[in-house]
């Protein structure tokens, strides 16, 4: 055996682990000449180093972006590293642990194969499935014999206190169990209970996909095809539905307590789970494969700026700018591509507005969480089945108006509601914010111009141009990148109307290079809209590289 005296465990947010042994030194990021190799777009490519003096190791940041975690501080330099001490790096924790005397010496672990890595993946994932398959076929039998036992279809279940349900559930499915003679061997019982809990009274195999705090998106394609989506990437899961009608029957569960309806007169529906994930459903002949569902799940911890600076998503300078412009009252558009992180951008900013300002939120599904007391959150509802009992975005908006807003906060502009939400920005209601999707600042104003006409306003289309650049002041662009990172890729000012066009200046950019990297620089232009305000701001922000 080697003189090697400490080892990292290392293990991602999606479970893969693995081991490395340290020499005389290691270089840790994620360029192939690294010792260690790591995944992650948070990951520099010379990220830490750990180097070997006098027989014990030390622990140096490299400058990276993101940090280098010890112990849960941040550190740029740290040492002796100690048996036990917890190095989080991106998405990898690496733990560090004395090597056992009679432990096999450990090759350099080749983790940057991607090839190699995918087929193992590939083949752990068939392997849950084969499981999970088997699994399903008993949850099926025992969950139709827990009903029948328990009388569930017959009692109001919805009104009994959960944990007492769920502990008579989980008592009548242990005696069910053991009275079985047809289970294999190899199915793990208590993981039986649970799925068949899960089933009867919860969301069935999505249960422990909500649980996983790395999962942002869970995406149901038919039974047996679960796909989720992970540090903005998509993989196929191993978790399937015992059955078609099962996943129907969970649907039908997550639009009940919302008053919905889902079935052949109203094969869609959107929704949402308690803690706000937002859900959509569709039910066949619409879906060909079968029953969709779609869940953006809501995050456990509500993110702050210091979050998407942490995660890169924009620069210290640009965030700064953004809270004068909330501070200030500007009126702000959120543009972006679906799942870009617009509603995210947005509750973020939020966190600026004054707490004595009183705040109404206005939402086609509620996901918006702010961090105040006088906010007064809205929902729009569809109609029934006789078509009566619309409230819409636009009906809220100018309800809203009677409700003595400082400020009103649309989650997302798709309809006649622009004009008057502009209206509103325009008329005593400074600093409200929305979203829009779009690709380019130029595109979100189009898009606004056609919202507008779409108010039956019948306007010609200068003074809707008119409307929208004396109502907006500030556009910021969020886009999503190739490896799934969110950044904000422009904060572009409205500075009027000139020649029948509306005029933009673009003050902060990003700047994606073909190997990934981002840089965000000012443009060298001061932003009009506070030009008496200028005490609010850093000139320098806007020359410097931000």
């Amino acid at each position: 055996m080697s003189d090697l005296a400490f080892k990292l465990c290392g293990e991602y947010q999606n479970g893969e682990r693995f081991e490395f042994p340290l020499a005389e030194q290691c270089v840790i990021g994620k360029e192939a000449s690294a010792q260690l190799v790591l995944k992650g777009w948070r990951i520099a490519k010379q990220h830490a180093r750990i180097a070997r003096h006098a027989q014990q190791y030390f622990l140096e940041d490299c400058g990276s972006l993101a940090g280098t975690y010890v112990n849960g501080q941040r550190v740029t330099q740290y040492g002796p590293l100690q048996d036990g001490d917890c190095v989080v790096i991106g998405p990898c924790q690496l733990v560090v642990k004395r090597v056992a005397e009679d432990e096999p010496e450990l090759g350099r672990l080749q983790i940057n194969n991607e090839s190699v890595e995918a087929k193992q993946q590939s083949a752990s994932v068939a392997a849950q499935r084969e499981q999970a398959l088997l699994l399903a076929e008993h949850v099926a039998a025992l969950h139709a014999r827990l009903v029948d036992a328990l009388e569930l279809r017959r009692k109001q279940y919805s009104d009994m206190n959960e944990a007492v349900l769920r502990l008579e559930a989980q008592q009548c499915v242990e005696a069910l169990i053991a009275k079985s003679t047809d289970l294999p061997p190899s199915l793990c019982k208590q993981q039986l209970v649970q799925a068949v809990l899960d089933e009867a009274l919860g969301l069935g195999p999505l249960e422990a996909l909500l649980r996983d705090p790395g999962i942002s998106e869970i995406m149901v394609n038919s039974p047996s095809q679960i796909f989720v989506e992970m540090q903005g990437q998509c993989h196929e899961s191993a978790a399937v539905f015992s059955s078609e009608s099962a996943l129907v029957a969970i649907m039908e569960r997550i639009v009940a307590p919302l008053g919905r309806r889902l079935d052949d007169a109203s094969p869609m529906v959107d929704a949402r789970l308690r803690d706000g994930s937002r859900v959509n459903a569709v039910l066949p002949p619409i879906a060909l494969k079968g029953p969709t569902l779609t869940i953006r799940k809501f995050p456990a911890k509500r993110l702050v700026m210091d979050d998407l600076l942490a995660f890169g998503a924009l620069s210290p300078t640009m965030a700064e700018f953004l809270r004068c412009c909330v501070q200030a009252r500007k009126n702000v558009v959120v543009a972006g591509g679906t799942g870009s992180g617009k509603t995210t951008l947005l509750n973020v900013l939020t966190n600026y507005i004054a707490p004595q300002e009183r705040v109404v939120t206005i939402e086609d599904a509620a996901e918006l969480q702010l961090n105040m007391a006088n906010w007064v959150s809205l929902e729009a509802r569809p109609a029934n089945v006789e078509g009566e009992g619309l409230v819409s975005i636009r009906d809220l908006v100018r309800n809203a108006l009677r409700m003595r807003p400082d400020r009103i906060v649309v989650g997302e502009c798709r309809g006649g509601e622009a004009f008057d939400m502009l209206a509103a920005m325009n008329t005593g209601h400074e600093g409200s914010l929305t979203t829009v999707h779009a690709n380019t600042p130029r595109e979100a104003l189009n898009r606004l111009e056609t919202l507008v006409l779409l108010a039956g306003m019948d306007l010609p289309v200068t003074v809707a141009r008119e409307h929208i650049a004396s109502s907006l002041e500030v556009l910021v662009l969020q886009k999503r990148l190739a490896d799934g990172r969110r950044i904000i890729h422009s904060i572009t000012e409205v500075c009027g109307l000139e020649a029948g066009r509306i005029q933009l200046q673009e003050l902060f950019a990003a700047e994606v290079s073909s190997s990934g990297g981002v840089v965000f620089k000012g443009q060298g232009l001061i932003p009009q809209i506070f030009s008496e305000q200028m005490e609010w701001l850093d000139q320098r922000w806007f020359s410097d590289v931000a």
